[in-house]
C-alpha cells in the first residue's frame, strides 16, 4: 500500500489520538506531575510491557502487560489507602511517554503497525480515565467498597475493551479494506482470550494497589507474564506447523509439476477473498492450508499436467487429482477439514464448502491470468464469470473481482 493516500478514517483516528495526547501533555506540563513515585512505577510497568511486545505474530493485543498496566493506572483510586490526585491528563501523559519509550526498539527495527498501536493505547486509556477519574476525584465512588468497587472497575474495563475492539476493527478496515463486520466479530471473539486476561489483571492491579500499595504491581504482573509466555509458545507451534505445510506444498514446485510460487499466490489471494466473504479466522486458516496444498495430488500422476494447470482438464480428471490430493493430506496428519477442502475443490460448486469454492475459483483465475499478458487478469475474470452457472460460485467470483479492484491493493500474478 505504499504510495497510497491514507484512508480518511485512519487519518481521523490518528488525529484524535494526537490531539488528545497534545492536550494532556500540555495540561500536565502546566499543572505538574502528582504522585511522582506512583507515576514512575506505572510508567516502568507500561514500558516493560511495551518492550516485551510480540513481533511477527497476528494477535489482538501485542503488549498485554503494557495494556493491563495502562488500564490499571487509568482506574487507580487510592494508593495503599491514601487518596490520589492524578487525573485524566496525567494518566494519558504517563502512558504515552512509557509507550513511546518502550516502542523505540520496535520502531528502530522498522516494525509495522506501531503508529496504530500507539493511537489505540492513547484513546483506550483516555476513555477509561475519563470514565473513572472524574468520578473518583469528585468523591462519587468513595463510598463504593468491596464488591461494588470491583464490579465498577470490571464494568468500565469491559466497556473500554468493547470500544478498543471497535477501534481495532476500524483501523484494520481502513488499512486493508476488508469488511468491517467480520473484523469486528473476530476482535470481539479475541476478547475471550488474551483480552479477558488483560481486563482481569488491570482490575486486580488497581484494587491491589489501593490496598497494599505499589508492591502489588510486580506480584500481579507475574500471572499475565506467564500467560504471555504460553501464548508465545502456542504462536511458535502454529508458525512451525504452517511452515511444515508450506514446505509440503512446495514439493510440487520442486518436482516440476507446478510453477514456482503458484500455491503461495493462490493462498494469499484466497485468504483475501475469504475475508471479503466474511469467513472467521479458523475458517481462513483452513482455507490457507488447503490453498497451499491444493495441487499436492499431482505428485501421484505419472505424466505431469502442462504448467500444472488443472483448471482446463476434464471434470473427471480434476476430481481424480483432487481425491489423490486429499488422500495425501490425510496421511500428513493435517486437520481433516483441510483434506476435505482439497478433495472437494473439483466438485460442482453447489455441493462444495465455501473454502473449496474459493480455492477452485482462485486457482483457476491464477492459472488463466499468469501467462496471458497485460490483459490476462481481466480476461481470466470474465472467463470465470461466464462459467458461474456450473463451475464457479457467483458470490466467490464477485468477491474475487472486488479484491482485485480494491484501491491500493496489488497481488502478484507471477514470480
Amino acid at each position: 500500500m505504499s504510495g497510497c493516500r491514507p484512508p480518511l478514517l485512519l487519518t481521523l483516528v490518528h488525529a484524535c489520538a494526537a490531539l488528545l495526547a497534545a492536550v494532556c501533555l500540555a495540561t500536565t506540563l502546566w499543572t505538574g506531575l502528582d504522585e511522582r513515585g506512583t507515576a514512575l512505577a506505572f510508567g516502568v510497568l507500561v514500558t516493560v510491557g511495551e518492550l516485551s511486545r510480540w513481533t511477527g505474530a497476528q494477535v489482538r493485543e501485542a503488549a498485554p502487560l503494557g495494556a493491563a498496566g495502562a488500564l490499571s493506572y487509568a482506574l487507580l483510586g487510592p494508593d495503599a489507602g491514601e487518596p490520589t490526585q492524578h487525573g485524566v491528563a496525567q494518566v494519558v501523559t504517563v502512558v504515552l511517554a512509557a509507550a513511546l519509550l518502550g516502542s523505540v526498539p520496535h520502531i528502530a527495527r522498522g516494525q509495522r503497525g506501531t503508529l496504530d498501536h500507539l493511537a489505540r493505547r492513547v484513546l483506550t486509556v483516555g476513555f477509561a480515565a475519563v470514565c473513572f477519574q472524574p468520578l473518583y476525584n469528585q468523591g462519587t465512588v468513595s463510598g463504593w467498597v468491596g464488591p461494588a468497587h470491583a464490579l465498577l472497575l470490571l464494568a468500565l474495563l469491559a466497556l473500554t475493551a468493547l470500544c478498543d475492539a471497535v477501534l481495532a476493527a476500524a483501523l484494520a478496515h481502513s488499512r486493508t479494506r476488508w469488511p468491517f463486520g467480520p473484523l469486528l466479530r473476530d476482535e470481539l471473539r479475541a476478547l475471550l482470550g488474551i483480552g479477558s486476561a488483560v481486563c482481569a489483571t488491570g482490575a486486580v492491579m488497581a484494587l491491589a494497589v489501593a490496598v497494599v500499595g505499589l508492591w502489588a504491581l510486580p506480584v500481579f504482573s507475574l500471572p499475565l507474564l506467564l500467560t504471555q509466555m504460553s501464548f508465545r509458545r502456542y504462536a511458535a507451534v502454529r508458525a512451525t506447523y504452517r511452515q511444515t505445510i508450506a514446505s509440503l506444498a512446495r514439493a510440487t514446485e520442486i518436482a516440476g509439476y507446478t510453477p514456482a510460487g503458484h500455491a503461495r499466490r493462490v493462498a494469499a489471494l484466497g485468504q483475501a477473498v475469504g475475508r471479503d466473504l466474511g469467513l472467521t479466522e479458523p475458517e481462513l486458516t483452513v482455507l490457507e492450508y488447503a490453498a497451499l496444498m491444493h495441487d499436492i495430488g499431482q505428485l501421484s500422476l505419472v505424466d505431469p499436467v502442462p504448467a500444472g494447470a488443472t483448471a482446463g482438464l476434464p471434470a473427471q480428471e480434476q476430481r481424480r487429482i483432487a481425491l489423490l490430493g486429499g488422500a495425501v493430506v490425510r496421511q500428513t496428519g493435517v486437520n481433516a477439514q483441510v483434506a476435505t477442502v482439497v478433495e472437494r475443490q473439483a466438485d460442482a460448486w453447489r455441493e462444495q464448502p465455501v473454502a473449496a469454492r474459493v480455492v477452485r475459483a482462485v486457482n483457476a483465475y491464477e492459472e488463466k491470468a499468469r501467462d496471458a499478458g497485460p490483459g490476462g487478469p481481466l480476461t481470466a475474470l470474465e472467463e470465470l464469470r461466464l462459467a458461474t452457472a456450473d463451475e464457479y460460485a457467483p458470490e466467490v467470483v464477485e468477491a474475487l473481482a472486488r479484491v482485485l479492484s480494491r484501491d491500493c491493493l496489488t497481488l502478484p500474478l507471477a514470480g
